[in-house]
């Protein structure tokens, strides 16, 4: 299979990759930026099997009910409740706890439509679950997929994000306009 996703990738698509999957390391959150396009998906699944690693992502429950429930378990989806009186940040990092591997991959867009700001979900989650983040960023303009090293959040969060925005600059999704 990965055989198959790296001459997808590579060789018919003509992407590259820059930067390093940290592999070594089970729970981390991974934001991917920019986000604007449903083909994003497909892209990260390609890309996960390119490197070979388990990478995960959360959806409301219900997407994980008959049919189609093992199929999004199967892709590395995990089931939240999304209900109103629920507190995202805990549940998910409860997640982190309940795993022995869990990379856990978010959008902080938190839509394809062009964003002023990011939601700060990840950088929570990140904080509560003890784990680093991971930028990802999906750079259509380039034809590449760039990875950065892993970040753990400070006391500094204004900080934190200027290194994390800085490293997304210039980038272009497939939607370029929606971009960043």
């Amino acid at each position: 299979m990965q055989k198959l996703a790296k001459f997808i990738y590579f060789k018919i698509m003509g992407w590259k990759t820059e930067g390093e999957f940290p592999g070594h390391l089970d729970k981390f959150v991974i934001i991917v930026v920019p986000h604007t396009s449903n083909i994003d998906f497909f892209l990260g699944l390609i890309i996960r099997r390119v490197w070979n690693e388990q990478i995960n992502w959360i959806g409301k429950k219900s997407l994980f009910k008959f049919p189609y429930g093992w199929f999004f378990r199967w892709v590395g989806g995990a089931p939240v409740d999304r209900t109103k009186n629920n507190d995202m940040v805990s549940a998910t990092a409860e997640l982190f706890a309940k795993r022995d591997k869990f990379r856990l991959t978010l959008a902080p867009e938190g839509t394809r439509k062009k964003v002023d700001t990011w939601k700060t979900g990840f950088y929570y989650i990140a904080k509560a679950a003890k784990v680093p983040v991971v930028l990802v960023a999906f750079d259509y303009g380039n034809k590449q997929v760039k990875v950065s090293k892993p970040y753990y959040t400070s006391e500094d969060k204004e900080a934190d994000f200027k290194i994390y925005y800085d490293f997304y600059k210039n980038v272009k999704g497939k939607i370029a306009k929606n971009s960043f």
